[in-house]
């Protein structure tokens, strides 16, 4: 398919012009396993209720006061609202800044600080984790937010509730004018912790139309992904694809293989999002009428010498770039992208969707334990893992949760032996 990138093109605009010519076929389907994710029961919606909810949520961060331009953190699980959120900042005429799921206390102050935001919405719960308490605890170490937001039940005091912008009448936002020279902002892990890397909208388009060229998506066709929207290669090869083909936009919150297993029986004429490394496992489950798009962080390893057929390998090593390219009639990846994933550089750890310098690293366990150790190992499905060794593992990964630190390092030190001295 083909499409007018010109640099005026907004996602919002994108969004638009499908709902125009789909108003009333489907446009965004919640997870089966929606309840095992957060509060509430799947959620379908059509173009037409997508607009409206978008719509409605630009509305909502305009009445709390919000202007134009207003950096907007969001940390939302895989399903409807994570989109809907999205598009409803930019139509809002504010910067989206989306924060990976696994972001706790410590590396949110420090992504949303850098970034200069003044609002962050959120999920009541993801999984078990209280997310919107998190949130407020974040908001309280950082005076510039002033306002937190939430999907879901239960919320804590002062959390602005939002499940009310899905039954919202039908309206237009104010005006918000011109596109914003930043439409969003995602994390990037630097030698010195989190990075803020700004996009405009042409910069996403482009990387995502890149992908859209190389798997031959036609229009309306459907789209099955496990990436969330927060990374540049989430926006690149969740949002775009599907924003371009105006099709219906399923989203699997990972990982359950059932959940998986039902969507992509479900699928048929589109294209599935995978994580690379669970490709050689995964590939069977997605019938060959679809296209396959296995998104790589880190070097290829064995997985470069399994032959998939009608795959498109995408690299991501930073927030900047993406290098795409459509396997060969035998189903091997082009010799570019493995070139592209093996230079991974020796100070990044790429474990499943997160990057870790090995420098911080290094620097966070001996903080609280001069004499621990934490490693990258091979892991047959996400890549790497990271395995943790300390005189007092338990202790140690309890110090690292109480830090707010992202749970993967915590969960390095987990004692699954039943000794002090663990190794995960």
């Amino acid at each position: 398919m083909t499409m007018d990138l010109s640099r005026d093109l907004t996602c919002d605009a994108l969004f638009r012009r499908a709902g125009v010519r789909n108003a009333h076929a489907p446009a965004l389907v919640d997870p089966p396993n929606r309840a095992r994710v957060t509060d509430g029961a799947p959620r379908a919606l059509t173009f037409a209720q997508a607009d409206r909810a978008i719509s409605a949520f630009a509305a909502q961060l305009r009445g709390l006061g919000l202007h134009s331009g207003t950096v907007v953190g969001l940390q939302l699980p895989n399903t409807v609202e994570s989109v809907v959120a999205l598009l409803g900042t930019l139509r809002a005429g504010m910067v989206a800044a989306p924060l990976p799921l696994l972001a706790r206390r410590h590396d949110m102050v420090e992504a949303l600080g850098r970034a200069g935001a003044k609002a962050i919405v959120t999920a009541g719960r993801i999984g078990g984790t209280p997310h919107a308490g998190i949130a407020v605890e974040v908001a309280a170490e950082l005076f510039p937010i002033r306002q937190v937001c939430a999907f879901g039940a239960a919320l804590p005091d002062g959390v602005v509730p939002l499940d009310g912008i899905f039954a919202a009448a039908a309206g237009e936002t104010p005006p918000a004018g011109e596109a914003a020279p930043v439409a969003i902002i995602t994390v990037e892990c630097g030698s010195d912790g989190s990075v803020a890397v700004s996009h405009s909208h042409a910069h996403v388009l482009i990387a995502g139309a890149s992908l859209a060229l190389a798997g031959g998506l036609a229009a309306d066709a459907p789209v099955l992904s496990t990436i969330p929207l927060c990374s540049f290669a989430g926006l690149a090869l969740t949002l775009v694809p599907w924003l371009m083909t105006g099709g219906t936009l399923n989203l699997h919150h990972g990982f359950d293989a059932d959940a998986f297993a039902a969507q992509a029986a479900a699928l048929t004429g589109g294209v599935a999002m995978l994580p690379g490394p669970a490709l050689p496992a995964l590939a069977g489950r997605i019938a060959a009428s679809n296209c396959t798009v296995a998104l790589w962080r880190g070097p290829f390893g064995a997985a470069a010498e399994v032959a998939v057929t009608n795959v498109v390998d995408a690299v991501c090593l930073d927030e900047t770039t993406l290098t795409v390219r459509a396997r060969d009639g035998q189903g091997l990846p082009d010799a570019a992208v493995v070139a592209a994933a093996a230079k991974a550089t020796a100070d990044g750890i790429a474990v499943g969707a997160y990057r870790f310098s090995r420098h911080a690293l290094d620097a966070q366990v001996a903080a609280v334990d001069a004499g621990a150790m934490i490693a990258a190992l091979p892991d047959a499905l996400i890549g790497q893992r990271l395995a943790g060794r300390a005189s007092d593992g338990a202790r140690m990964a309890a110090e690292l949760t109480a830090r707010g630190l992202n749970p993967l390092i915590a969960n390095a030190f987990r004692d699954r032996s039943g000794s002090s001295s663990t190794r995960y």
